[in-house]
């Protein structure tokens, strides 16, 4: 993972980028490489909050590097990620929480983290040292976003998460094909304590010392 910064609508902005190369696949939410395929790296863009750029795939698209990739884009601080890992699975979470939410919200509820743009403020990236099925990597989509609002829930947030986060999950395209993801999995419950930890430090971090 390097980080590095750029100056861009007047404000000093950091940008975490993971180069796997070949050899990976990956699923994710993101707006730039969403879906499920062949990856080479993944970027995590902060922007400032009042993002209203209407070209994010266009813009991603500048800040990544050349070939095929996963871009997310977050109001977060991404110099305060955090990294935790379990049995050989590496989990890392930029947290913001400025406007916590509920997934089953009354219809019509405002969310002033949609406007003007949706920029992801819980994003997480989860990487794997085995080969998955198209199902199992869905399932580990499924048991990373349960152990991100277990996570939050318990740190005190009355929420599952915010209306825009991005997850990323990256597995090697080649090996043995794992068949389940979920969190009474191997391989799902060690993604389950690697992202719970990151995220609840995360989320303990932005209560403790009210992060922007």
């Amino acid at each position: 993972m390097k980080l590095t910064y750029r100056v861009e609508d007047g404000a000093r902005l950091g940008a975490l980028l993971w180069e796997f190369g070949p050899g990976w696949r990956m699923i994710s939410s993101a707006l730039l490489g969403g879906g499920i395929g062949p990856r080479e790296w993944v970027l995590n863009a902060q922007v400032v909050a009042g993002y209203s750029r209407m070209d994010p795939v266009d813009h991603l698209l500048a800040l990544g590097p050349e070939g095929e990739g996963v871009g997310m884009l977050t109001a977060a601080s991404v110099d305060r990620c955090v990294q935790a890992s379990d049995g050989g699975v590496e989990a890392y979470a930029t947290v913001g929480l400025r406007v916590p939410t509920w997934a089953a919200a009354p219809e019509g509820s405002a969310d002033p983290e949609l406007a003007p743009m949706r920029v992801g403020t819980v994003n997480i990236v989860t990487v794997l040292p085995v080969a998955m099925t198209d199902a199992a990597l869905v399932n580990a989509v499924m048991t990373v976003t349960e152990a991100k609002s277990q996570a939050l829930i318990e740190a005190g947030f009355s929420c599952t998460g915010t209306a825009s986060d991005a997850v990323c999950v990256a597995a090697p395209a080649h090996g043995p094909e794992e068949l389940f993801g979920g969190p009474r999995s191997e391989w799902g419950a060690r993604a389950a304590r690697a992202v719970h930890a990151a995220v609840r430090q995360g989320a303990e971090a932005w209560r403790l010392r009210d992060f922007k």
